[in-house]
């Protein structure tokens, strides 16, 4: 039975964000600190940066495909914890489980279960957020929720790195089995916090007691949802995904191998303190705030794929400042647009088609530079993240530009 709720206050919304944040943490120790490596690893296994590439590509396609399914399934049942716990256990054993393959396809395997649980998990734990976020703000809710999240996605490379710097077995096969088998300890500590946030917020959407009334559009979601969508997936066309850079950087960038998980753990360091900023300037300027997340990808590839080690890590600051308003004012664009009672949906019909849009990318990016280099996958990033830049702008000079959400 559940016990009785929290009374809704802007105060218990902040708790739950931080019981989450904290959540996140040690999520983020676990599968940040397993794909800090997992470019690296794989190379010891013996696939080629096209495989990556494509492996890569496919599990994020196939972990973003199904979220609109579990997104469905959490608007239609209101089993937002069910979904939630049930993907945090598939995705948080599955990087641990490279400790035990002895071949690339199999990790290929593990790969796509880890994907596989976040996109069980995603739509609802976006949804949630969301709910509580209405009562502090979508943006400092999601910037604050992303920030605590990063904490942990710096401590797992950092951790990890540390762990190749001065382990017995360091950049051996047997050093790297080791860190991911240490993974199984945030992995339980991320499930138990999940199931004590679950005993004190039995029902979240309780916590969303207006209804927004939002400009409908084509299939119930608004114009502006459908711009975000179509911008974010050509956004998402020119990402370099990490282990390809990690794999770029160990075949000599001028970057020592034990220092890339490091390197990815300052990328999220910078994330955490975009996601804070960003969020709370979102509250403020409403959408073109979203601008900084498409320019800022127009340098990326440039910088870590054709510079030396100061470009390098100008492009890693720039990619985690995509990566943390992507992750924190994208989102709460994306819940500031849509109905309460299809939010979960929204969120994983987005993340479907972001996820489709990455697949074909990535596979284009991994062919170009295995067989041409790093100028024509350079060339491909700018161009199509340069077109999401000229959609996005059309949204926010266009007509309707800052169609924000009105309470009644």
């Amino acid at each position: 039975m559940d016990r009785k709720p929290v009374e809704l206050t802007r105060k218990a919304a902040v708790a739950l964000i931080v019981l989450f944040g904290i959540v996140s943490l040690f999520a983020d120790m676990n599968y940040e600190g397993g794909r800090s490596v997992v470019g690296q690893y794989l190379k010891l296994l013996g696939t080629s940066a096209f495989a990556l590439g494509l492996s890569a590509g496919l599990g994020e396609f196939v972990g973003y495909a199904l979220r609109l399914v579990s997104g469905s399934i959490a608007d239609r049942t209101r089993k937002y914890w069910t979904l939630i716990i049930l993907g945090y256990v598939v995705q948080l054993c599955s990087l641990p489980m490279l400790a035990f393959v002895r071949g690339w396809e199999l990790a290929v395997v593990f790969l796509f279960l880890e994907r596989v649980g976040k996109a069980i998990r995603k739509p609802a734990h976006d949804a949630v957020v969301s709910f509580a976020a209405k009562q502090t703000g979508s943006g400092f809710g999601f910037g604050l929720h992303e920030a605590m999240d990063q904490i942990g996605a710096f401590l797992g490379p950092a951790l990890f790195s540390a762990l190749l710097f001065l382990g017995p077995d360091a950049k051996t096969l047997a050093g790297y089995r080791t860190g991911l088998l240490l993974l199984f300890i945030p992995a339980a500590l991320a499930v138990g916090f999940t199931v004590y946030n679950r005993f004190l917020f039995p029902h979240p959407e309780r916590f969303e007691l207006k209804k927004s009334a939002v400009e409908v559009g084509t299939s119930g979601y608004s114009r502006s949802y459908w711009i975000i969508v179509l911008a974010a997936g050509l956004l998402a066309m020119g990402i370099t995904d990490f282990p390809l850079i990690g794999l770029h950087l160990k075949r000599g960038a001028g970057f020592p191998e034990e220092a890339i998980p490091l390197l990815y753990a300052g990328a999220m360091a910078v994330d955490a303190a975009a996601a804070l900023v960003f969020g709370r300037w979102y509250d403020k300027a409403g959408l073109k705030v979203l601008a900084v997340l498409f320019a800022a990808e127009l340098f990326t590839a440039p910088l870590v794929f054709l510079g030396g080690p100061a470009a390098i890590l100008v492009g890693m600051a720039l990619w985690g400042i995509s990566v943390g308003t992507q992750e924190s004012i994208l989102k709460a664009a994306i819940g500031d647009r849509v109905p309460e009672d299809r939010r979960a949906r929204a969120f994983g019909l987005f993340n479907t088609l972001f996820g489709l849009a990455w697949f074909a990318g990535s596979a284009v990016i991994g062919l170009l530079y295995d067989r041409f280099g790093a100028v024509p996958l350079v060339a491909f990033s700018v161009a199509v993240q340069g077109a999401a830049l000229v959609v996005f702008l059309g949204l926010v000079r266009g007509p309707g530009r800052e169609a924000r959400p009105k309470t009644e």
